[in-house]
């Protein structure tokens, strides 16, 4: 039981994990160099070979550590993080957002802490006690650390997995990001909702702002506006009215940009909005297209709409008997003794492009009493449960490296 802060300072893998997190991989223009230094020398501490592949260009790294299994042939397991972090904004942070610095009671402040190195480092700690032990399984473990996902993996992910380099992985289940619990539960992320960014350039007439003009851009864009607050408010019903409902069960609309004027006096000829959808599961997305389709023509026409993102739908990943990584995943949470429900992910990761190859793919962070501060001033993670999570996968790794 660790008792005061130089228990924590003094604890290696919180060492390891602090010095990960003070490298300033952060959006835009992110330098993944001395990342890649850093987990070359992880790799070489845990004797396992390294791999560094770019499908995504010679600025897009993607790093592989392979532990061998005793049957090399059989489909292996891909344990995933990524390397990339959301920008900060430093005054707004009581503690510098890169520093990783360790108060007294515990919380380990920086960017990242929580989204996602945290995960990447717990995998390799509980591989570094596993390989202490003198354990070895039947399947080989890939560890991968990507770049970009916080921008969609474009020149990360969605590349790599369509290459010969990940083919010849021969990945059977993969581990992803999930999200830190606020109660006592370890939530297993078996689906994830499609992200669709939608784009409406709406056009109308122009002229002089002291005028009554018709058919102005932005009376379309209030008609656009109040039908897509509408799906919305339907989110917020369902919410309100099924406890047993979270936001992996609902479709959720946001407005996240408006463009459109330049001067106070002109009626704008154009704007542009852009809606943030994250859409559910039984979310029918053809009907959805034609509806927004129907809403442009309704508000008066000469209305385009672009689609910045617009993801296909991913099957979820079977939880049930027919999947074995599944089965023995469940299996050694419940020896733990762990609160444990599954769910619909919320957001996205990169775990949707290998779920879209129908690679058996869950999205799992074992920690849990944790406030949720992703992409937060003042992310921080608790030292304990840092450590807690790594005890949970030196359980987890052997049950699906054995399935």
């Amino acid at each position: 039981m660790v008792e005061n802060m130089s228990d924590w300072e003094n604890n290696k893998e919180i060492q390891l994990f602090r010095e990960y997190l003070q490298i300033p991989s952060v959006h835009p223009n992110v330098d993944y160099t001395p990342c890649v230094e850093f987990l070359k020398k992880q790799a070489n501490d845990l004797g396992l070979p390294v791999q560094i592949c770019y499908p995504g260009g010679p600025t897009k790294p993607i790093v592989i550590m392979t532990w061998l299994g005793k049957q090399p042939e059989l489909p292996t397991i891909m344990l995933n993080s990524h390397m990339d972090v959301v920008p900060v904004y430093p005054e707004k942070w009581t503690h510098p957002p890169f520093a990783a610095e360790i108060d007294e009671q515990g919380r380990i402040f920086a960017r990242g802490s929580q989204d996602i190195k945290c995960l990447g480092m717990q995998y390799l700690a509980a591989i570094r006690a596993l390989k202490r032990k003198g354990a070895a399984f039947k399947r080989t473990i890939h560890v991968t650390f990507v770049p970009d996902e916080e921008i969609s993996g474009i020149l990360g992910m969605k590349c790599f997995v369509h290459t010969d380099d990940f083919r010849k992985l021969n990945v059977g289940f993969c581990l992803d990001e999930g999200v830190v619990n606020v109660n006592d539960e370890y939530v297993v992320y078996y689906a994830q909702k499609t992200i669709w960014y939608v784009q409406f350039i709406i056009s109308g007439t122009t002229g002089h702002g002291s005028l009554l003009h018709k058919n102005t851009a932005a009376e379309k864009f209030q008609y656009i506006l109040g039908k897509m607050l509408e799906l919305r408010k339907k989110a917020e019903n369902q919410l309100n009215s099924d406890p047993l409902l979270d936001l992996g069960n609902v479709s959720t609309v946001n407005l996240t940009v408006v463009k459109g004027g330049l001067q106070n006096n002109v009626v704008p000829p154009v704007i542009e909005a852009t809606f943030d959808l994250r859409l559910g599961i039984e979310e029918d997305l053809e009907a959805l297209q034609k509806q927004l389709k129907d809403w442009c023509a309704e508000a008066g026409g000469d209305i385009i709409i672009k689609f910045p993102t617009q993801d296909k739908k991913t099957p979820p990943t079977v939880i049930n008997e027919t999947n074995l990584y599944w089965v023995a995943m469940q299996n050694a949470l419940k020896k733990l003794g762990l609160k444990v429900r599954t769910a619909v992910l919320p957001g996205v990761t990169d775990g949707r492009y290998v779920r879209q190859l129908n690679t058996p793919t869950l999205c799992f962070c074992p920690m849990a009493n944790t406030p949720i501060l992703l992409h937060d001033n003042d992310e921080y993670l608790q030292a304990d449960v840092y450590l807690k999570g790594i005890e949970i996968f030196e359980n987890v790794l052997p049950a699906i490296a054995n399935a």
